[in-house]
């Protein structure tokens, strides 16, 4: 991980061009003295930015630059990566604007892994628009696992809850052929090393759900539980990891049992959301751990119904850009201390014994301008 002398960097995806990314990045850096924090780098054209100025009647400035080579730091840098006039259609999901979504996309996880950005933030996409011949992925997490190094773990996070999938972007049907003993194992134990190393929780409790039910109540509504979830956390805590349940879903959260523990692995998607969703939303960050690299993203997708008309909240975008920059100053921090022979070895117990078996199975001043 590059250490920039300069201020961090944070390149910037505008998600659909007719959705309410851009909107959310304008407002989002409008706001005084957060240039004195880090260098915004936006993947797309400041035509598309005057567009949605114009529209919305923002005063935002914004600087266009040629490439990622020219940014310039107190200066939200545009890197022009369109020189013609775009088609945009507010409101409207077109194929051009998924087009432009996955441009947008290349081009700022390129500069990730060319280290000329320190982070990635990416904008809402649709994820129906988008796919092509180079993007045929569910959504942007998969994407980010074909492209960057290490095993992706879709992490809903928050001060107050963080929840990691099993499963992502599947029907429901497939859910459970899709879970495995292996793969409740993997996931906990990414969830297990990105608390440590990137949330700075020497020893998290993990709490599990069950899949079914009242967890299949012992079988008489599935076997999940039995065949497969209660056999990987006896695993897991044979391993040292502090993994605890199943618990069924539906009371877990109603009761606020989930305030027990630092984390959550749910089996599906919507398991795991719309609790998270219901308690968070608006402030929620949806962060892609298990990467060599730093990606966060807002809790809430492209909202056609509002776009163009300055009702978007710019607030889950705004969180994503703090806690991608909490996330990457921390990790930082982690890796300089893992590295000092003098100071690593009370961490090597909590980190070293898992990074190896991933592969194998499957700010305060940022504080004071919310």
């Amino acid at each position: 991980m590059k250490n920039h002398k300069n201020k961090i960097r944070v390149g910037i995806s505008v998600g659909d061009t007719n959705g309410i990314g851009p909107e959310i990045i304008l407002k989002t850096l409008q706001k005084k003295g957060l240039l004195e924090f880090f260098t915004p780098v936006i993947f797309g054209s400041t035509k598309l930015f005057s567009y949605y100025k114009n529209t919305l009647k923002i005063t935002t400035n914004v600087n266009g630059v040629r490439s990622a080579d020219d940014i310039v730091d107190n200066k939200i840098n545009v890197v022009n990566i369109w020189k013609d006039n775009l088609a945009i259609e507010m409101g409207v999901p077109t194929e051009m604007s998924g087009k432009y979504a996955f441009e947008s996309l290349q081009a700022a996880t390129n500069a990730l892994k060319e280290e000329k950005v320190d982070i990635l933030v990416t904008a809402p996409i649709n994820k129906e628009n988008i796919q092509s011949e180079q993007f045929s992925f569910p959504g942007h997490t998969e994407y980010l696992e074909n492209e960057l190094e290490g095993n992706s773990l879709m992490f809903m996070v928050h001060d107050e809850i963080k929840v990691g999938l099993v499963t992502n972007h599947i029907p429901v049907h497939e859910v459970s052929a899709a879970i495995s003993r292996k793969k409740i194992q993997k996931k906990a134990r990414l969830i297990h090393k990105s608390l440590v190393q990137d949330f700075q929780i020497s020893k998290p409790k993990i709490a599990v759900l069950g899949l079914n039910p009242h967890n299949g109540d012992g079988g008489l509504i599935g076997n999940e539980e039995i065949e497969k979830i209660i056999p990987a956390i006896e695993q897991l805590t044979q391993e040292g990891i502090l993994a605890f349940g199943p618990f069924a879903a539906d009371s877990f959260f109603g009761s606020g049992e989930y305030l027990n523990y630092d984390a959550v692995l749910a089996m599906y998607h919507d398991q795991g959301l719309i609790p998270f969703k219901n308690i968070t939303f608006g402030n929620g960050v949806n962060f892609t751990a298990g990467l060599d690299k730093i990606r966060t993203s807002p809790d809430h997708g492209t909202a056609y119904d509002i776009v163009g008309q300055n009702k978007a909240e710019e607030i889950s975008f705004q969180q994503a850009i703090f806690k991608g920059i909490e996330l990457f100053k921390i990790r930082t921090e982690f890796f300089e201390l893992t590295e000092n022979p003098l100071q690593k070895q009370d961490m090597e117990m909590n980190y070293n014994q898992y990074s190896s078996n991933d592969k194998d199975v499957d700010t305060e001043g940022l504080k004071e301008l919310e």
